[in-house]
């Protein structure tokens, strides 16, 4: 018998899409290997090293043998501490240690939250455009993504009436994520609020994504639903992590904060999944959230300087429009002036912003993401988490092709 013969994977995971920004930045890295000077747009990740005093911290649990050994699935009880007081502090309401679950990384913490939540056939409200990994982590969990969808003219915020819109008798929740991937949008304070109170009159519950909450410019500010909306707090699962305020991708440590209901069920998910989280990891996750904000400033005066400058730079390419994001380090641009149009050295016809990604690649060796992985086709997003020199570039190769 044959692979052909038989079902070889399940139909749930053969539903769902692999991460298209995985992906771009793999193809962008195998590019590099083999010698081509591939500039990367792609992955969300600061090009910042993690700060000395983290990994100072990680260096001595290293040679802790406290750190040699299992310790409880939800998290280091000191860290789980920490990031309550860090939750009073930053997003201004208490929350207790017991309800704070850590996991590997923010995606095990959606993923998570999706698998505790739905039961087949259980609706989901995505706004898009949305983090590529929400829908499939519905899916996962035999949930459906209910997409409900915002424009640049909005400012890329979702609208009340069209969540209302999309409500049925089956939807479980709703999905926040301000500062917005990929958009850079910062929902207002009203935006907040009116969601908070509609999914409390609805009995729907609060996902709320928040970990760009420290990346904001022009003045903008996070708001946090939970302090918004006291009330939505019984129904409400805040996701966050150290990733991407302290340059600490790759420490893989994120966490949840969640109603009791939700924290044991979620609990019990992960003794089997993963047990628990890598205690050196989590010993320099500790010294980051309990630490200053210091190093979260210089990078967002990089990240501020990068962000004016590849506006500019986008907005200067015939057939493209790049609203001005506030929050995160992505540029969100429209491109659908592009497309139909014969571009590039080839002078390639392009049908799609799909397709544009990929020939920006192979041709420009620029890697950008397509807004189909994202709900919003006839966009690419550009992270500018990378070095000033490479935007420079990058740009410079974008105008040149597009020209």
């Amino acid at each position: 018998m044959t692979g052909s013969d038989w079902r070889v994977v399940s139909d749930r995971i053969d539903s769902v899409a692999p991460s298209a920004t995985l992906a771009v930045d793999s193809q962008a890295k195998a590019m590099k290997a083999e010698g081509v000077d591939v500039i990367g747009f792609g992955a969300g990740e600061p090009n910042f090293p993690t700060p000395g005093y983290v990994v100072e911290a990680a260096v001595r649990a290293c040679r802790d043998p406290r750190n040699h050994r299992y310790t409880p699935t939800p998290g280091l009880p000191e860290l789980r501490e920490a990031i309550a007081a860090k939750t009073l502090r930053d997003s201004g309401y208490a929350v207790d240690p017991s309800q704070v679950v850590v996991t590997n990384g923010g995606k095990q913490a959606v993923y998570e939250t999706f698998q505790v939540l739905l039961n087949d056939g259980d609706e989901v409200i995505i706004p898009a455009p949305y983090w590529t990994s929400y829908p499939e982590a519905v899916r996962l969990a035999g949930g459906v993504p209910v997409i409900v969808r915002s424009d640049p003219e909005g400012g890329f915020e979702p609208r009340v009436e069209d969540l209302e819109a999309a409500r049925t008798a089956r939807t479980r929740a709703v999905v926040v994520n301000s500062p917005c991937n990929p958009t850079g949008a910062v929902w207002s304070a009203e935006t907040i609020e009116a969601i908070g109170r509609w999914a409390v009159d609805h009995h729907v519950w609060v996902v709320s994504d928040e970990i760009y909450e420290h990346l904001n410019y022009d003045g903008a500010h996070t708001a946090y639903v939970g302090e918004r909306v006291p009330e939505v707090r019984d129904q409400l699962i805040v996701l966050n992590g150290v990733a991407k305020t302290y340059a600490m991708t790759g420490w893989r440590v994120g966490w949840m904060i969640a109603p009791d209901p939700v924290r044991a069920a979620a609990v019990k998910l992960q003794s089997h999944l993963s047990s628990n989280v890598s205690n050196v990891p989590q010993r320099a996750a500790l010294e980051a959230v309990r630490g200053p904000l210091d190093a979260v400033a210089s990078m967002r005066e990089a990240f501020d300087r990068r962000r004016r400058a590849i506006v500019a730079d986008l907005n200067d390419v015939p057939g493209v429009v790049c609203p001005t994001p506030r929050g995160a380090f992505y540029a969100f641009a429209d491109v659908r002036g592009l497309l139909g149009r014969r571009v590039g050295p080839n002078h390639s016809q392009v049908d799609s912003s799909a397709m544009l990604s990929s020939l920006l690649l192979q041709e420009a060796h620029i890697a950008a993401v397509p807004g189909e992985a994202f709900g919003a086709p006839g966009f690419l997003r550009f992270s500018y988490a990378l070095s000033d020199e490479d935007l420079a570039e990058g740009m410079r190769r974008f105008a040149q092709w597009a020209r």
